[in-house]
């Protein structure tokens, strides 16, 4: 491990992605001056609105959304649950959808108008399209302290804009001559705010001559103050799953840290429609779909249940229980609709259950609990009261544990884990391990919308901002990717390029931002001689660059001595391609932890 120094950080086009780029200059002190006599105070967002978005189907000529007569359809809304006035939460921000009727007013088109909002937190979340092509503005954010600062919000456009980053697709846009088959996209944008000052207004972009940036929704999102999460896992992609239909999924997670409270989040990520659950527990696993003790329900807003909408989440409201550190819990939730597709983590190399009919959730007999599943639906967050904050590990399958030991918790994250609990060097951190198996850095396996057999995900670019920035309590990202980027052809300028983009992009949000090197797979089918000198490159770039704060090198704990392209025998899986668990816990025991330590 080599320390790098912190760097200044600035944001770039990202490699081959019409992406979404956002970055706030640092708050300086300036004095309070007069509003000028023709632009009134700030207003709340929704007495701004300027534009009709959204038309009745019969009646698709009351809205012009795009100057041109195309709408959103109101229909296709309240179909993947975004009615009027419905809160939304994305990414950690929670966020309302206009309470406006059909062919009303719903959205303001950005000319540096000055919103009234109040909060504190780590980000700006703008729910946002462009009309005519990306659009793009700087505004400006203004504190209670009299301080401000500046943002860079850019809106990709509401119908050519990149599927992989947005909140939610449509599967039709009105026009006067009729509704057309093509999808319409919303996005959910955030941008960093000076963490700990109360913000006061938000002056929307400006760009005159350039595209209409619309603003549906704004609102700041709040720290998640006195949480740490304890596990996750990234949403890989959207698949067939069940049909499940009045049945009980129960899946079991392993926990990093633990804590006296506990709370879930469950993602609808990537859906086209909203999700029932009828109910949810928390226990601690005895053996297999068996709890020790009874499992505890958890609410939501006060309610058993709960609906996430189309590309929203829910969190639980706290619940006193407490939570182990290194320790099988038991999460289950009741689905009493018919679900036939869902958003998955596809290698959770972990057994999970799937009851008979009936809410099961509450049960602490595994007897209903009649098949078994391999994938962890819908859940991607678990947290725990208290703690120092989380290290976020974006990773490919190395990461996600894949040719590990099955139900043996034996992936590197899990046994970092285990080594921040047993030491008093630096805090004991929660571990999340956001690795998808076949995941890339600068291209998308999964291409973000519709239901689909690949579960690569969407790029590490693409998904930085859910997996990462909105991570419970995220104090530090560790990047361990590229090896698939280079076995499918990417040059190391392209993968070094997107490596760079992400920690310009985190170190912009306060993070501290760790790399490691790219293991040796020669051996395996794709890992070709070509495919190794772009991936030495890449490594060459890691060691001797300054764009992170620490790299570790992983390639040198794995690699053969005797043949530096390939990997020690005594830590191969037997595909070349992937460590066995050797192999994964010597990735975690190299680990300097105070690398880590912000």
């Amino acid at each position: 491990m080599r320390p790098r120094s912190p760097r200044t950080s600035r944001i770039s086009r990202i490699w081959g992605a019409a992406a979404v780029l956002a970055v706030l200059t640092a708050a300086v002190p300036v004095a309070t001056a007069q509003a000028a006599p023709h632009r009134p105070g700030p207003l709340p967002l929704e007495r701004l609105f300027d534009n009709r978005a959204v038309s009745d189907d019969a009646r698709p000529a009351d809205a012009d959304f795009d100057g041109s007569g195309g709408s959103l359809s109101a229909r296709d809304l309240t179909a993947a649950g975004w009615t009027p006035g419905r809160s939304l939460a994305v990414d950690g921000a929670k966020l309302t959808w206009p309470r406006a009727r059909a062919g009303r007013p719903d959205n303001v088109r950005a000319d540096g108008q000055s919103v009234r909002l109040r909060g504190r937190g780590d980000a700006l979340a703008f729910l946002v399209a462009g009309t005519g092509g990306e659009a793009s503005g700087t505004g400006t954010v203004r504190y209670r302290d009299g301080s401000r600062g500046t943002y860079r919000l850019t809106a990709p456009d509401w119908r050519s804009g990149p599927l992989a980053t947005k909140a939610v697709a449509l599967p039709h846009v009105n026009t006067p001559g009729g509704q057309l088959a093509e999808k319409a996209r919303l996005y959910v944008v955030t941008v960093p705010v000076a963490r700990g000052r109360e913000v006061a207004s938000v002056t929307l972009p400006k760009d005159p001559g350039a595209p209409d940036l619309h603003v549906f929704s704004l609102s700041v999102r709040q720290a998640a103050k006195g949480w740490t999460g304890t596990w996750s896992a990234s949403t890989a992609g959207y698949t067939t799953v069940g049909p499940w239909a009045d049945r009980t999924v129960r899946l079991v997670v392993h926990t990093s840290t633990g804590g006296p409270r506990v709370r879930i989040r469950l993602d609808n990520t990537f859906a086209s429609g909203p999700v029932r659950i009828g109910g949810a527990t928390v226990a601690v696993q005895e053996s297999g779909a068996g709890a020790r003790g009874e499992p505890r329900r958890l609410t939501f807003g006060g309610k058993g249940g709960t609906e996430v909408p189309a590309g929203a989440q829910a969190f639980s409201d706290p619940l006193d229980f407490d939570v182990p550190v290194d320790t099988n819990l038991l999460v289950s939730f009741h689905l009493p609709e018919t679900v036939l597709t869902a958003p998955v983590h596809s290698q959770a190399i972990q057994t999970s259950y799937v009851s008979g009919p009936g809410d099961h959730a509450a049960d602490g007999s595994p007897a209903a609990y009649t098949s078994t599943i391999s994938t962890w639906p819908l859940l991607t967050g678990v947290d725990v009261s208290g703690g120092p904050g989380s290290v976020v590990l974006l990773g490919d399958s190395i990461t996600d544990g894949v040719k590990s030991t099955r139900d043996a918790n034996h992936r590197w994250p899990n046994v970092l884990a285990t080594r921040l609990l047993r030491q008093d060097e630096v805090p004991r951190f929660g571990v999340l391990n956001q690795g998808i198996s076949a995941n890339r850095v600068i291209a998308d396996r999964y291409p973000g919308d519709g239901v689909s057999t690949d579960t690569g995900g969407v790029s590490a670019l693409h998904r930085l901002d859910r997996d990462v920035f909105a991570q419970t309590s995220a104090r530090t990202v560790v990047l361990f990717e590229g090896v698939n980027d280079v076995r499918w052809g990417a040059t190391a300028d392209q993968v070094t390029a997107g490596m760079r983009e992400i920690a310009e992009r985190a170190h912009a949000r306060g993070l501290r931002v760790v790399a490691a090197t790219i293991a040796p797979c020669r051996g395996e089918a794709l890992c070709t001689a070509a495919a190794d000198a772009e991936r030495v490159k890449i490594n060459d770039y890691l060691r001797g660059g300054d764009d992170f704060d620490a790299v570790l090198d992983f390639d040198a704990v794995l690699r053969d001595p005797a043949n530096p392209s390939r990997m020690l025998p005594a830590y191969d899986s037997g595909d070349h391609l992937h460590p066995g668990d050797a192999g994964l816990a010597a990735i975690a025991e190299s680990v300097d932890l105070e690398a880590l330590e912000p």
